[in-house]
């Protein structure tokens, strides 16, 4: 028998040989689902955050993003964010209180200026200091988004003052604060997931809904609705939430990876959020709907003095006030 010289090199690929097998990097895909269209306030920055994740973890993580509630309406998808069976989503705060009841503060009508001091307010203490609220809940919440200073619309008349509302049905998110205010509007408040809304304007189950410009462009309620207040009545955030046990799960790094693609999220939806507020009121006008611009917001502040009284007593006045008088 011959016997082959035992080179160097052979001598390494013997004993690499001998090694178990390494694997690649671990490569993991997580589903997140969200209730507007692609091309909306809230695709842009499903999509950025999916592309950051990927970027900042080499690729060991994906996420996958579902559009227009493929995967369930905003509060089933908070609920399978919560049990682990899904992994994230972007939702308004509409349904939150059903988690994270001290979120509804923030559903309090006029309580903020301006889009400047909401997103002041949300990215300092105060905002944080929720977000903090959610790891008890099963949730892990990334970063405020938003959605927008909401407007109502109808399609039985233009909407000058608060008496123009009463006995309108309107479609109102699964919000009690919302729905109080609503009521004392002398609206018939008709709570409702957002994926339904299109369907129920067009069958006039309800009159009317009330959103922000972002959503009401995404969605073409112009194609089911005539009549459009700039009311700017409530400022609606969003939020980007995440399972905890998975986020449990990631090392220090790449939590930071996720948290920095959160922020990446939040400031591409801010800012079409910022090009929609300069543009859908011109194009929502050239597709006929009627809009009055010049709301005398005061008349509607009035008309809810009882309910913010009854807010105050149920929130605490002190911490309406650090909301609202924040900079």
């Amino acid at each position: 028998m011959r016997f082959l010289p035992c080179t160097p090199a052979l001598a390494l690929a013997a004993v690499l040989a001998s090694l178990p097998s390494v694997p690649a990097a671990a490569q993991e895909t997580m589903k997140m689902n969200m209730s507007l269209s692609q091309n909306s306030h809230y695709g842009v920055a499903v999509d950025t955050f999916a592309k950051e994740v990927e970027k900042r973890t080499q690729g060991r993580y994906k996420v996958q993003n579902f559009y227009s509630g493929a995967l369930g309406a905003e509060r089933e998808s908070i609920e399978a964010v919560q049990l682990g069976t899904l992994d994230l989503t972007l939702t308004s705060t509409g349904p939150v209180p059903n988690f994270v009841p001290e979120v509804a503060i923030l559903d309090i009508p006029f309580l903020f200026k301006d889009y400047a001091q909401a997103r002041q307010t949300l990215d300092g203490p105060v905002g944080q200091e929720m977000l903090a609220k959610f790891p008890a809940k099963g949730i892990q919440a990334l970063a405020w988004g938003e959605n927008g200073f909401r407007h109502m619309t109808n399609n039985k008349r233009p909407v000058n003052s608060p008496d123009d509302l009463k006995g309108l049905k309107m479609r109102t998110m699964e919000n009690p604060v919302h729905i109080q205010a609503y009521k004392q509007f002398g609206i018939i408040p008709t709570p409702m997931a957002f994926t339904e809304v299109f369907t129920a304007l067009q069958q006039g189950t309800v009159d009317g809904q009330e959103n922000p410009l972002s959503v009401i462009s995404a969605a073409k309620l112009d194609q089911v609705q005539k009549y459009l207040t700039l009311t700017g009545h409530v400022y609606s955030p969003a939020l980007i939430l995440m399972n905890k046990a998975k986020w449990d799960k990631l090392s220090a790094a790449d939590k930071a990876a996720f948290s920095e693609a959160a922020k990446a999220a939040v400031k591409a939806n801010r800012a079409r959020i910022d090009e929609d507020e300069r543009r859908v009121v011109a194009e929502l006008k050239s597709h006929g709907m009627a809009v009055v611009e010049n709301v005398d917001k005061s008349k509607f502040q009035a008309a809810l003095q009882p309910t913010f009284v009854e807010l105050g007593k149920k929130f605490g006045q002190e911490n309406i006030d650090r909301i609202r008088n924040s900079k």
